[in-house]
């Protein structure tokens, strides 16, 4: 299939004039000025009066020139793209949803609440869990969220002072050792051992009456399950430590087994990655968090509760870590997920994360004769990659793939993997699809190394100076 991407010389729509500016009518009084510095203070507010079919105009343009969900496959390695079901997005759009305001009296959204009790229930049920919060407004967040509470559980039992540490594989998402060092806690790096999972010796050397925490996610981000979960967890709570799920890779779980039967005490989730709401849904995004029941008094306040038929804001964790975000969390998001949950129900959970492994591993098969594919064959719901054999850069064969109008993985990461290519393409595509790209994937190995630097040359966008881009960053700019 031939691919050409529209390309406009598209102003910024605050340039766009339609007719005329509009102008504040009256004079505003002197007084109502006088606690404003004079800096903020303008003469003029010239708003540009657009007219709705320039800015359907300005906006169709500006989706021809870009990719998206909707185009076809988006397989980011670790960022889990899926396919947006419409359903969901009109559940969102409902007027009893869209039109209420978090201050409303809670006799008055009990809609509302019902299906905030019933996602925190889906989610303990899924992950089996005893308690949730649903405030996290991203998986980071949810992240920094579960730091908090190991923070405040050390506190409770009198040890923070000597629980410094947090322990990370070095294939960590790198959230995790982000997350980790904002909540005050020193980073332990340990290796990957000769399969791609945890080195059980140097865990073992890293633990200590230092451990606060030891963070991983199960699947691995080789997309290898840590098939020595269970003794990783006797050795960290031996230690004194707590387990902390990162629930980016939940999509290869779901429904099989889950991070409780593990052994975990926290698990944040992403709930774009698994439950197929939109990827941040153009600002918030969503990032639960579940604990056992020793931790549960630590949540943030409130979470949902429910006596007979009434569903109410409760505020009874006694040594809450407080609010993490206004109000009560991204309820747009909450939506959505807790449609895709009661759509599929709990075997058409299951099914997906069946195909999301069978369309890891079917793309490995297909591409393992050309491209290195190290550690363990079997790959959960991804698969990464070397180019190294090939004499190939991963980032130009990436850019060859973008040229031929299909979206290219996550490269150089995990770090522990040379010219890496991590591909996930989640249960939401096709054979076609995946035929599609592998053999796509397979022709950029046949491009001359010359041809390959040019590219994309199909694209709104050229090649992008990667040393200027990296060095001369434009991180603001003025309109005029």
């Amino acid at each position: 299939m031939s691919y050409r991407q529209a390309s406009y010389d598209e102003p910024f729509i605050g340039e766009l004039r339609s007719g005329t500016t509009y102008k504040i009518p009256g004079k505003v009084e002197p007084d109502a000025l006088m606690d404003l510095p004079s800096g903020s203070l303008r003469k003029d507010l010239p708003l540009p009066e657009v007219a709705e079919y320039d800015v359907v105009r300005h906006f169709t343009r500006l989706s021809q020139m870009n990719y998206s969900v909707d185009l076809g496959m988006y397989p980011l390695g670790s960022c889990t793209m899926k396919f947006n079901p419409k359903f969901a997005d009109r559940v969102s759009t409902f007027e009893g949803f869209s039109e209420i305001h978090p201050l409303q009296p809670e006799r008055s959204v009990q809609g509302s609440l019902r299906v905030m009790y019933e996602l925190q229930e889906y989610l303990k049920e899924l992950s089996d869990m005893d308690a949730i919060t649903l405030q996290p407004l991203a998986g980071a967040h949810g992240e920094y969220t579960g730091i908090l509470i190991i923070r405040k559980y050390h506190e409770d039992r009198g040890e923070l002072d000597k629980r410094t540490e947090i322990i990370i594989p070095d294939s960590a998402h790198g959230t995790n050792p982000a997350s980790a060092a904002m909540g005050g806690f020193d980073v332990v790096e340990i290796p990957s051992g000769e399969k791609g999972t945890v080195d059980l010796e140097a865990l073992k050397a890293a633990l200590s009456e230092r451990t606060a925490a030891f963070m991983i996610t199960n699947p691995n981000t080789l997309g290898i399950f840590e098939d020595q979960i269970t003794e990783i967890a006797k050795l960290v709570h031996e230690a004194g430590a707590l387990l902390y799920y990162d629930g980016a890779n939940f999509n290869a779980i779901m429904g099989v087994t889950s991070p409780g039967l593990m052994g975990f005490d926290i698990v944040h989730f992403n709930l774009h990655k698994t439950f197929a709401t939109p990827h941040g849904g153009g600002g918030p995004g969503s990032g639960p968090v579940a604990v056992r029941g020793n931790l549960k008094d630590f949540l943030p306040v409130p979470t949902v509760g429910k006596e007979g038929d009434r569903y109410f804001l409760d505020y009874t964790h006694p040594k809450t870590i407080g609010q993490v975000s206004s109000y009560f969390g991204s309820f747009n998001m909450m939506l959505r997920a807790w449609s895709y949950i009661t759509y599929h129900g709990s075997d058409g959970l299951k099914e997906n994360t069946v195909n999301a492994v069978l369309n890891a591993n079917y793309l490995a098969r297909k591409l393992a004769g050309k491209f290195k594919i190290p550690y363990k064959a079997l790959k959960k719901h991804e698969l990464v990659l070397s180019t190294e054999n090939t004499g190939k850069r991963a980032l130009d064969l990436a850019k060859y793939l973008i040229d031929h109008g299909v979206h290219a993985p996550t490269v150089y990461f995990p770090l522990i993997v040379h010219e890496a290519m991590m591909i996930e393409p989640t249960e939401s595509v096709s054979k076609a699809d995946l035929d599609q790209y592998a053999d796509i994937l397979l022709k950029s190995l046949d491009e001359q190394e010359t041809e390959l630097k040019k590219m994309p040359r199909n694209l709104s966008v050229g090649r992008i100076d990667e040393v200027r881009a990296a060095r001369d960053l434009k991180v603001r700019w003025k309109l005029e």
